[in-house]
């Protein structure tokens, strides 16, 4: 659930301090667009608080003589809107970072978020699709279709195609100009914290970027979007979304059947064939280890649900 809407209103020198802030998570931490927009709602949703406990719009002194009992009357207030845990401990990690860039450049010091541990976050597990869902789901992405063009099943082919082959994001699939199309056996992919990352392509990959790329009807220079919209604008992932909405309809497959699940799918048969964690975490760009670690579970769990429905002692069917 997203915070609600709230009133901004703050003292000119907080005001400038937090757009120094969040102008250096963007320039300097390379914090995504979605997470700066994601920080500045939940630091508008502090102010608006601290505006009903201080009386009036919050300056640099009011958040000097925050307290952690302030901090929880904030996280709960929050919780009584409504928001997710995930969403409590996302606010945590942006006003912990707000008050210790504010202390870095000496306008206050307070260490009231140091001693507030965040709520402990459910542990949610990829879902992969099988290997045959997944080639299912990219060939009916290529099914003859009146009511679409060639090219963009073929675009869609392509698109499906790259995210189970490479593993990327949908987000680092969509961002790929012209110039980004691999012409031989790797693909340099710009990530989260714009860190960059080479994974290698399989032939079909190749194979199903330059059979879209042939029929495109717009022209793709190095510098043009890899993947146009029907009007020829870089395609929107919500696009995307509705095309696989549609497959998944079609092919009976569960809503966990959507473009990040091709993502999973990649990591997930890539670990049933041997590949190890290391190895894996550099293909997906995650930065943590325990990231990637999920997918022992997914196995684990896979490999759990096998047993119990074929051993003659685990309850299931005998042999």
């Amino acid at each position: 659930m997203r915070p609600p809407a709230t009133p901004y209103a703050a003292d000119p020198a907080l005001d400038r301090a937090a757009a120094e802030w969040l102008e250096w998570l963007a320039d300097e931490r390379r914090a995504s667009p979605k997470t700066v927009v994601a920080y500045t709602q939940d630091f508008r949703a502090f102010l608006s608080f601290l505006s009903g406990h201080f009386g009036g719009p919050p300056g640099l002194a009011d958040l000097a003589k925050v307290t952690p009992a302030d901090v929880r009357s904030f996280l709960a207030e929050r919780r009584r809107q409504g928001l997710s845990p995930a969403s409590n401990a996302r606010a945590i990690s942006t006003l912990r970072s707000l008050f210790r860039r504010l202390a870095r450049r000496d306008l206050i010091e307070n260490a009231a978020f140091d001693v507030i541990r965040p709520p402990k976050l459910p542990k949610n597990l990829p879902r992969p699709l099988s290997a045959d869902a997944a080639r299912d789901v990219i060939a009916e992405a290529g099914a003859p279709d009146t009511r679409r063009a060639p090219w963009i099943a073929a675009r869609d082919t392509a698109l499906f195609t790259l995210l189970y082959g490479c593993g990327l994001r949908i987000a680092e699939a969509l961002s790929l100009n012209g110039g980004d199309a691999p012409a031989g056996e790797v693909l340099v992919v710009l990530g989260k914290g714009r860190k960059e990352r080479h994974v290698p392509v399989l032939p079909v990959v190749r194979q199903a970027l330059t059979a879209y790329v042939a029929i495109c009807p717009y022209p793709i220079g190095r510098l043009d979007p890899l993947f146009r919209g029907a009007r020829g604008k870089r395609l929107d992932a919500a696009v995307a979304e509705r095309e696989m909405r549609r497959i998944r309809v079609r092919l009976g497959l569960s809503e966990r059947a959507t473009p990040h699940a091709l993502r999973h799918s990649f990591a997930t048969h890539l670990l049933e064939a041997g590949g190890d964690l290391r190895t894996i975490q550099e293909l997906l760009g995650h930065a943590s280890l325990s990231t990637t670690q999920r997918y022992t579970a997914v196995d684990a769990e896979r490999l759990y649900s096998v047993y119990a429905a074929a051993h003659p002692h685990a309850g299931g069917k005998k042999n």
